[in-house]
């Protein structure tokens, strides 16, 4: 269960990623101003055998999930860009037609509606064969993430003698004592390993 909970809100991460449908990316919203100090945090509580992490937020603030949005977004942008050059083809040789070719004979005519085509089913199977990359790129990364954090998770819980950890958004948590939330020891032990040269391979 912990596997597909992890697979689900990793998958989420990474598609959150820019689609390969859009052309420009969105500009970010400005984010919202930050308070004059930080609230204290609460400390775990002596004691309590069970926590509670927010993957999302794991996959979003630590540097091995910004590494892999960034590698996904880099993929898409390249296609994206590939698939727009090729768009602009077909939008010109769809201009001459529409502008000259009632002037041309039949064969010439005939020769760039043949191109047109051509180019419509190039596109088609262009953006099918980009997706697939992207999806299996994704794949890997959220595959790849999953097996270095499950250590993490399971050394954070030993540390704390923790006999069960719960992930908040797929858990149909309604309340929990924000104490319990081990997401930021997680984040920290997952970049410190990842940072580490001398650090073992999960």
């Amino acid at each position: 269960m912990k596997s597909l909970a992890l697979a689900v809100a990793l998958s989420a991460m990474l598609v959150a990623g820019p689609s390969y449908a859009q052309q420009a990316a969105a500009p970010a919203a400005p984010a919202p101003a930050q308070a004059a100090a930080a609230a204290p945090a609460i400390p775990f509580p002596a004691g309590a055998t069970i926590a509670y992490l927010n993957i999302q937020r794991i996959a979003n603030e630590s540097a091995e999930g910004k590494s892999a949005t960034t590698r996904v977004k880099a993929l898409n942008d390249k296609k994206v860009a590939e698939l727009a050059g090729k768009q602009k083809q077909l939008t010109d040789a769809q201009e001459k037609l529409q502008k000259g070719g009632a002037m041309m004979n039949d064969a010439a005519r005939g020769g760039l509606e043949k191109e047109i085509e051509k180019l419509q089913v190039d596109i088609q199977r262009y953006t099918q064969d980009a997706q697939a990359e992207v999806q299996e790129l994704q794949q890997e990364l959220q595959n790849e993430f999953q097996r270095k954090l499950m250590p993490i998770i399971d050394a954070v819980a030993k540390e704390k003698n923790l006999q069960m950890v719960f992930s908040v958004a797929d858990a149909g948590v309604v309340w929990a004592y924000p104490g319990l939330d081990v997401t930021g020891d997680v984040i920290k032990r997952f970049d410190q390993v990842v940072a580490s040269p001398a650090a073992p391979k999960q």
